[in-house]
């Protein structure tokens, strides 16, 4: 075997590497580098920015949900609004068949003019008792002249009986004469008694009143304010201005009191419900800064506004069916607790949003005013959460026609009721 020969088992040869370690070490550097100053970056970003924020994507556009329900059963005879369709305070609705409400309305104005003039015979019959008492007592006093002007008849004879002056016959006769009118005396003053306590009977039925506020006719007035109330709630009218959903009548049905027909959203006074996990609770304060970006736009809008507070428990203590956590085995479940979030009404106009959408909300937690009590309200509300005027008028009209009625004057038949049917269309012109 020659020197250039290489034997069958030998190893090959190695390849020359002396210029890989480097390389290497350079590419790991350069990832280590890369990293550690992303590490960096993050950091900084999070201890600039981040961590002045919570976030939570677990967020719902909410509002005020108006059912709008009858007072009183009856048959729907007319709708006034469908499906999306906007609407204003004191527009109709729905109206009901009236015809029941009209007839039971005649019924109790009716009565009204029947009480009052009940009432008005009851004073009127005070007049002639005091009239019979005082005749009673003129009664009275001439039996009691003529009762003393016998029993002196009496004791002038009675000494001269004795000396045969005057007969026997005759004393006994100016005796009888005395008893019988002391008897009369006695029948006037039971006449005179009857008589006043007549008068004080009668005067027990209208003392401290007058023909206009006897409770009689205050009682029959409140069944016609009654009738007229029922007559009015034939017509459902909204509430509040918003759009309507969920309508659910239809022309025909006989609809039960409190039964739930239409509802009516107001989409300009929408908040956000975001359910934080319990976690991220202990930097928030009411007040705090909020921007809130809706799935339905994305990005490019953001909405404006404030913490207004916290809930008062987690969804799960309120839910239908608790949790049970002290039985069987147990597995720790972060809990979440709403937190209601005012909407800038001027961001809501310019891009509407619908109640339950998703929402991504961001607080901005740099103001720290307070302990964390803060972030639940202390002061009691002082103003109504919502109210309506629209039923304010409701018995105007009523009271007019109770106080013509006391007043003697005649009523045509009530048809309509015109002063909620002009307010109606005037609130659907403005609608228009």
């Amino acid at each position: 075997m020659t020197d250039n020969q290489t034997p069958a088992n030998a190893a090959p040869a190695a390849p020359k590497t002396a210029g890989n370690p480097p390389a290497r070490r350079k590419g790991l550097l350069l990832i280590a580098t890369v990293a550690a100053i992303a590490a960096i970056g993050w950091g900084g970003w999070h201890w600039v920015h981040a961590r002045n924020f919570q976030t939570t994507d677990n967020a719902y556009a909410s509002g005020n949900v108006v059912q709008i329900t009858p007072q009183i059963g009856g048959t729907v005879i007319s709708i006034g609004a469908d499906d999306t369709d906007f609407v204003r305070p004191g527009q109709l609705l729905l109206q009901l068949d009236a015809a029941d409400a009209l007839v039971a309305l005649a019924q109790a104005e009716a009565q009204l003019a029947q009480t009052v003039r009940d009432v008005r015979t009851l004073y009127a019959n005070n007049a002639p008792l005091q009239a019979q008492v005082a005749l009673r007592e003129a009664d009275l006093q001439r039996l009691e002249a003529d009762a003393a002007r016998a029993k002196e008849d009496v004791d002038r004879r009675r000494p001269l009986v004795a000396t045969g002056a005057v007969g026997k016959e005759e004393f006994e006769h100016a005796l009888t004469q005395s008893t019988s009118s002391r008897n009369a005396v006695n029948a006037a003053q039971a006449a005179v008694r009857a008589a006043r306590a007549q008068l004080t009977a009668a005067e027990a039925q209208t003392e401290g009143s007058t023909p206009q506020d006897h409770p009689n006719v205050v009682r029959a007035a409140a069944k016609v304010r009654e009738a007229y109330l029922a007559l009015q709630r034939t017509r459902l009218l909204s509430p509040v201005e918003g759009h309507v959903a969920k309508r659910g009548v239809q022309l025909g049905q006989r609809v039960a009191a409190g039964a739930p027909l239409m509802t009516v959203v107001g989409l300009h006074d929408l908040w956000v419900d975001a359910n934080f996990k319990e976690s991220q609770l202990a930097e928030l304060r009411i007040g705090q800064s909020v921007e809130a970006t809706a799935d339905v736009y994305g990005d490019k809008v953001t909405y404006h506004g404030k913490v207004l507070g916290l809930g008062a428990g987690t969804g799960a203590a309120f839910a239908l069916l608790p949790a049970q956590n002290a039985t069987g085995n147990w597995i720790k479940v972060v809990q979440r607790v709403p937190v209601r979030i005012t909407l800038d009404p001027k961001d809501l106009d310019a891009h509407p949003l619908r109640v339950g959408l998703s929402m991504e909300v961001r607080v901005d937690i740099r103001a720290q005013d307070g302990e964390p009590g803060a972030m639940l309200a202390s002061v009691p509300r002082t103003t109504p959460v919502a109210s309506t005027a629209i039923y304010d008028t409701g018995l105007s009209e009523a009271d007019e026609r109770i106080a013509r009625i006391v007043a003697g004057a005649v009523l045509p038949p009530l048809k309509a009721l015109p002063a909620v049917a002009a307010q109606s269309a005037t609130s659907q012109a403005a609608g228009q």
